[in-house]
């Protein structure tokens, strides 16, 4: 069969290259020229590891293409994903314009038997308004299909999960549709699930929403836990420990971002109160995710008083590690803050200063490593936890820094091997280490 990708972001291009790395043979569709032309090259538009690798190697092996031409993708597919863009309105219901276009251009251009997978994060009764559009528009002798088919990929490990993911949702009311998509995914030898369409569509929104409020739940534990004197380490780990609970997305911090549990998560509170149903609990996900974000900034406040003139450096700007994305990233939310209170911020990521130099412009100075990012400064503010960053020595914060304060939005480092330096250090749910011998005339 022939299989068309419509979209290469992250969903998008993922899919297309494992659906080649497994046997098939994809087109990836994309309006973008130049985007195009850089695939066609071997270079992926964004940050995943291992990508280019495995994009280069089924390009050279003649099962993945890339075309901008609308009829080149479609004419002639007999399966085609959407996974286009599902960005957030103003309202924070999601915006379904690409997708739309999307299903216009495969009317104009499918003759034939074809099925339609929907990739793209969509309102529950998407497929069906998109399957009602397409029937509306279609040439009289195409057969089109659509089925649900949600991503259930994590930004920096997609690759990984598209081979070792927990099961494939499937939603569909054409059981021969359904058998087809089955059969195209059963090389990645995952679990398969299927459902109507409608309960696949409320699955991909669930299971976010749910991972979103396991993140809030255990960073409103965090701040109590400061104030009481327990460790959130500690308690995450004994509650985690329960097999109805289990360890993930139990790791206190700043909160989530990125491009999928900000807005799945106002999309699913948008889409209940649009069928007059309060949805109180993800309402207060999100308010605790919106106070998280800015929680170093108030602990500085806190200590500082004034951050006026204060010479500020932040360490990562993706929203996680392993991914160029800084949408919706707690970095960007508290750095606009210490901006506002003329502080002098100097940043550091490995991989995503052009995106944020797109964001920040000459605001803050970008550095070339973390070293120099704290070269001088009087503050330290953790905002992403890669790997590169927890290596770090509490040493040479103390031989960079003029005055060695660290804000730990992650929990990077221990607190018992903070005390052994002449530093202080605050994190997220745990006890603060103030030793920094000049601190308290800093204060104000």
């Amino acid at each position: 069969m022939k299989i068309t990708v419509t979209g290469t972001g992250y969903v998008g291009l993922v899919t297309g290259v494992c659906l080649a790395e497994i046997g098939h043979d994809v087109i990836c569709y994309d309006i973008d020229e130049p985007k195009v032309q850089m695939m066609k090259q071997g270079i992926s538009p964004i940050y995943e590891p291992g990508l280019d690798e495995l994009m280069r190697k089924n390009m050279e092996q003649g099962r993945l293409f890339f075309t901008a031409d609308e009829e080149m993708a479609y004419g002639q597919a007999d399966i085609i994903y959407i996974a286009v863009g599902t960005p957030e309105k103003e309202d924070g219901s999601a915006d379904l314009t690409y997708v739309e276009e999307a299903a216009l251009a495969i009317s104009r251009y499918v003759r034939k038997r074809a099925i339609v997978v929907i990739k793209s994060t969509v309102p529950v009764g998407t497929n069906d308004r998109i399957q009602r559009m397409i029937h509306e528009h279609k040439a009289a002798e195409a057969d089109i299909t659509v089925v649900s088919n949600p991503e259930f990929l994590r930004e920096g490990s997609a690759i990984y999960d598209m081979f070792h993911g927990d099961r494939i949702v499937i939603g569909a009311n054409d059981p021969e549709a359904a058998t087809v998509i089955a059969d195209i995914n059963k090389p990645f030898g995952i679990p398969i699930i299927h459902t109507d369409i409608r309960s696949a569509e409320m699955i991909k929104y669930a299971a976010n929403a749910f991972l979103a409020t396991k993140i809030s739940f255990i960073n409103e534990i965090a701040n109590i836990c400061e104030k009481v004197g327990a460790n959130i380490d500690d308690v995450a780990y004994g509650i985690g420990q329960d097999h109805r609970i289990g360890p993930h997305f139990l790791k206190a911090g700043i909160g989530y971002g990125g491009s999928c549990f900000p807005k799945d998560t106002k999309a699913l509170v948008q889409l209940a109160g649009n069928l007059q149903y309060q949805f109180d609990l993800l309402e207060a996900v999100i308010h605790v995710n919106n106070k998280q974000q800015l929680l170093l900034y108030t602990k500085a406040k806190e200590l500082f008083g004034s951050l006026a003139g204060k010479k500020v450096a932040v360490l990562g700007l993706s929203f996680k590690p392993n991914t160029d994305d800084i949408r919706e990233a707690a970095s960007l939310v508290f750095i606009h803050q210490l901006l506002g209170d003329q502080a002098q911020v100097t940043v550091y990521d490995p991989i995503a200063m052009e995106k944020a130099k797109a964001i920040l412009g000459d605001q803050v100075v970008y550095a070339s490593s973390a070293a120099e990012a704290l070269c001088g400064q009087e503050i330290a503010f953790i905002a992403t936890e890669w790997e590169e960053i927890k290596a770090l020595p509490f040493s040479l914060y103390v031989e960079q820094m003029k005055e060695p304060v660290i804000f730990d939005g992650r929990n990077c480092y221990d607190i018992k091997e903070a005390e052994r330096f002449p530093l202080t250090y605050i994190s997220i749910g745990r006890r603060p280490i103030v030793q920094a011998p000049s601190m308290e005339g800093s204060r104000g």
